[in-house]
């Protein structure tokens, strides 16, 4: 008998979800769908807020596209996980209503509360982390904090709308800044640094093989799915996206290009960088999942696009093509929304070298793509440092797609690039991760990597490194100069 399993995955951008079938002789993607949806506006500077209320409207809307797409039976359907957009911050009263909008991961206006987090603790606790987003609270809005009763995490708060059960697993825990990954486990000092009550407003902690609940009949209602379905433990973005895109054995490393940007790759054993850059994730497989995290990418390539609105990134990307490697010696810092990694969350973005008749369309696009590119290499560099070998890079998110970017990625990072069949790797391995805890439940055992080894795979020719290597090596020596001479004090 065919089984059918729903991922979803609620990112800052959008909501995409996809159903997967199951049986004997294998499975496949049956159905897609997908909702946008914007930050609040008018915020600010440095604020990034959504209301939780907009990702479960997106949630409603695209389980109702799939529903009637050829091929799902959503009462067939046996299991749901959800990734969600990590780092973020949902703040819930005792009845279980969102007190304020949620602060999101790309959320900067809590830097101060960072730092003084990280004196506190005596180790480095990033900006974006939901850590200083519950000081902030505390400190900007006393009458809400007050209220305070629940502290859940984006995709926590979706599992909550359809179990009506409060929980947290470690995968996604691992990015609020106050959960020990080594030992998969809330660090009490750092709860307690943040605000001696807060402990008693943390859910309770799952496995990632566990299940968060069952989905209720009030939700199954709004959804149109069986009351009782198996809701899984779903995990942050990175997580859920490492299972989509293979990332389940050592060596395989997965670059994703969003908003932000995200490298990361599966760990047998804990990996801590003393400096805190690289972050010692758990995966969503028992697991870890050291990664690094960038705030600049595609918004770069956006805001560039944005000046030439006639060109679109097709035109751009042909007239880049033009460019020579180096862009004649235009170098673009692209840290437009200050960064953290480096942690430089005040910085911001710079064009260097610039020559009459160098802000050009193909130049300036190209020099974002250069310049991104050498920020994750940097970053990349920083992991092989920590003994992470890296064997091959899986490219995933809106920018994978873009031919230019993935050549230049090769050079800049010394390593193949792949792209992937399947593109949307959270919502798959939101599927992938339900199947396999409908598995465990109800056979006691169940085999992940099977599972991915069937869904997951390549696309097309590796794009390999070639004659760039050299010469992005010395650019990215440049590029880190050159923060250090703008930024580093």
């Amino acid at each position: 008998m065919t089984q059918q399993f729903l991922g979803l995955d609620v990112g800052t951008q959008g909501t995409k979800g996809l159903v997967v079938e199951i049986g004997v002789d294998g499975g496949a993607v049956v159905a897609r769908a997908a909702r946008s949806h914007d930050l609040i506006e008018g915020l600010a500077p440095g604020a990034a807020e959504q209301h939780p209320a907009t990702w479960w409207e997106a949630v409603r809307g695209v389980v109702s596209e799939l529903s009637r797409a050829p091929g799902v039976d959503a009462r067939r359907i046996a299991g749901i996980g959800v990734s969600g957009q990590q780092h973020g911050f949902v703040p819930l009263d005792e009845a279980g209503a969102v007190i304020r909008p949620a602060k999101l991961g790309g959320d900067t206006a809590t830097a101060a509360e960072a730092r003084e987090l990280s004196e506190r603790l005596g180790r480095n606790v990033p900006t974006g982390f939901t850590a200083s987003k519950i000081l902030w609270l505390a400190r900007h809005e006393p009458e809400n904090f007050a209220r305070l009763a629940h502290v859940l995490l984006p995709h926590d708060y979706v599992n909550y709308r359809l179990t009506e059960r409060l929980c947290m697993e470690p995968g996604d825990a691992s990015g609020t800044g106050f959960f020990d990954p080594v030992e998969r486990r809330f660090d009490l000092d750092a709860v307690a640094a943040i605000d001696p009550g807060l402990a008693d407003r943390l859910p309770p902690l799952i496995g990632s093989h566990e299940p968060a609940g069952e989905l209720t009949s009030a939700a199954a209602g709004e959804l149109g799915l069986a009351p009782g379905t198996l809701v899984a433990a779903g995990g942050g973005d990175n997580m859920l996206s490492a299972i989509g895109s293979g990332a389940v054995r050592p060596g395989v490393c997965v670059l994703s290009l969003g908003t932000s940007g995200t490298i990361f790759m599966q760990s047998a054993r804990p990996v801590v960088d003393p400096d805190g850059l690289i972050a010692p994730f758990c995966d969503s497989t028992g697991g870890w999942l050291p990664l690094l995290c960038v705030m600049n990418v595609t918004g770069v390539t956006e805001e560039v696009a944005a000046l030439f609105p006639e060109r679109g990134h097709a035109g751009l990307m042909a007239a880049a093509e033009a460019e020579p490697i180096g862009c004649g010696g235009t170098l673009f810092l692209p840290y437009l929304q200050g960064e953290r990694v480096p942690d430089l969350p005040a910085a911001t973005g710079s064009l260097l070298g610039l020559r009459p008749g160098g802000l050009t369309a193909g130049r300036l696009y190209r020099a974002a793509l250069e310049g991104t590119s050498l920020n994750l290499a940097w970053g990349l560099d920083r992991m092989r440092g920590l003994g992470l070998e890296v064997g091959e890079v899986r490219v995933v998110g809106g920018g994978s797609r873009n031919d230019l970017w993935c050549r230049i990625l090769a050079d800049a990072l010394a390593v193949p690039v792949q792209r992937l069949r399947e593109a949307e790797s959270g919502a798959l391995g939101g599927a992938l991760q339900a199947a396999w805890t409908f598995e465990r439940q109800t056979s006691g055992a169940s085999d992940l990597r099977e599972l991915v080894d069937h869904f997951v795979a390549t696309e097309g020719e590796p794009f390999e490194p070639g004659e760039g290597v050299r010469a992005y090596a010395e650019l990215g020596a440049q590029l880190r100069r050159e923060v250090e001479r703008l930024h580093v004090r």
